[in-house]
């Protein structure tokens, strides 16, 4: 028997779509996570701020 919807599929249908369904996010959850690699030491860089700048068209600074 072929079910060509989804509302008149019998429960084993659904939950062969749950498995589905669910084994495949398990194996795209799995590639993520081992395909990052092993870098066992990670930093943050820290970019601190210099001194405010201001640029003007006609040469002269503008403070604000």
């Amino acid at each position: 028997m072929n079910n060509h919807s989804i509302h008149s599929a019998d429960r084993s249908t659904h939950l062969k779509i749950v498995l589905v369904a669910l084994v495949a996010g398990i194996v795209v959850t799995g590639l993520g996570i081992f395909s990052r690699g092993n870098d066992d030491v990670q930093t943050a860089r820290v970019i601190k701020a210099g001194q405010p700048t201001a640029f003007t068209s006609s040469g002269t600074s503008a403070v604000r």
